[in-house]
Formats: structure tokens, sequence, C-alpha cells
């Protein structure tokens, strides 16, 4: 089964992760960060969400904005140390560790995201694709998510709904936007591996059902 959602935004960044220090975006929205998405509306490990196309029904548009971030993070072995009764800083204090980065980020986007998805052997026996569509489309209409959705980034809310039926209008852009970031392979969580695709919008469509992902 298989639904389809609009989702738009003032701000987006889908950050690419070959730039290390400043934040460059992805010219749209990536396979991964669309099933975060639509996790974040509804999830139940039942289920998992497959994103089939997104479709563009915005221009592409850049902008530079200037972000105030943090530099350091707090170590995962300093919280392992203070839980075994150990001393540990596990504060980060913004007023001396804050830096000034700049991003290059999307402008006013939109897009509709057609996903379905697949049972998991972790479903109960009282549940069924018919009763998870039900809910997605519940929560949907009622605006009710299970964490607030964004476009990437947390300060960039999205906004989402069913997308109401009929043709999709889509912008007339074909153009190949190169190696983008599918997903993250965790079967090793030793060794958790990034998986990428060519990406090639056709007619301002992105359709991820017959994409080679390679690691």
């Amino acid at each position: 089964m298989s639904i389809k959602i609009e989702v738009w935004g003032s701000y987006a960044c889908f950050s690419r992760p070959e730039m290390k220090t400043e934040r460059v975006s992805y010219d749209i929205i990536t396979p991964s960060a669309a099933k975060g998405l639509i996790e974040s509306i509804f999830w139940h490990p039942g289920m998992t969400w497959v994103i089939d196309r997104i479709y563009l029904l915005s221009p592409i548009q850049f902008t530079n904005v200037r972000r105030n971030e943090v530099k350091s993070v707090i170590v995962g072995s300093n919280v392992l140390s203070v839980m075994k009764g150990g001393k540990a800083d596990l504060a980060i204090y913004t007023s001396q560790d804050i830096q000034q980065r700049a991003a290059l980020i999307l402008q006013d986007v939109h897009y509709v995201l057609e996903a379905h998805f697949d049972m998991t052997e972790k479903a109960a026996p009282g549940d069924n694709p018919g009763k998870f569509q039900e809910m997605t489309r519940r929560r949907l209409a009622k605006g009710q998510n299970y964490s607030m959705p964004y476009l990437g980034c947390r300060e960039f809310p999205a906004n989402c709904r069913e997308w109401p039926g009929g043709e999709i209008p889509t912008q007339p852009v074909t153009q190949d936007l190169g190696y983008m970031l599918h997903s993250m392979d965790y079967s090793d969580p030793q060794d958790i591996r990034p998986r990428f695709f060519r990406a090639k919008l056709v007619n301002g469509v992105l359709d991820l059902q017959d994409c080679e992902v390679v690691s």
C-alpha cells in the first residue's frame, strides 16, 4: 500500500557528507531524510517505510546563511564513566564553545513524497497493512506527530498533509544531481556504512524504485 504526502517549508538543509566544515545542502530532499520525516509522523516496529518517488513542486533555490553552532560534542566515554559512578563533565557551555558557520541551504521547498511500507517480523498478530495505512492517514489529517517533522535540520520545521489527489504539478526539470546519500547500512553495528545512488530528476520526479545503490 502506498501513500503520497505533501511536504513544504521555508528552509531546508540536507547536508552533503563530503562537506566537513561548512554545511552545503543537496539540491533536493534525500531518501533517508524523506524516510525520517515520514517516521516522525507514524512509526511502528512492525513496519518499515520505503520511499518510491520524490516529486519536486517548487524550483530549486539556494540561499546563504550564517548559523551559530557548538564546536564540541559530549564524549560517549564520559557518559559511561558517569553511569558507573565516575566523574566527568557532561555539559557544553555555549558561551565558550559557540562558533559561526556559513551554510548553503534550500529556500521555499515543496515536495510530494510517495512511499509504501513493508511489514517486519516484529509485527504483532493483530497488525496488518490496512491498519497501518489508516493510522498514518488519520495522523496526517489531524496533524499528529511522534516528533516534529523537519527538513534536514531541526530548526527547519516541515508542514505535512496527505496529497489530496489528482495530477502532481511537478517542475519541468530534468537534471543529473550526481551521487546522493540514499541510506545508512546498519547490518554491522561496528561498521555502519553510507549507501549512495546516482540521482537524476526527470520532469521533476526522482524515481527510487530501480536505482542502483552502492556503499
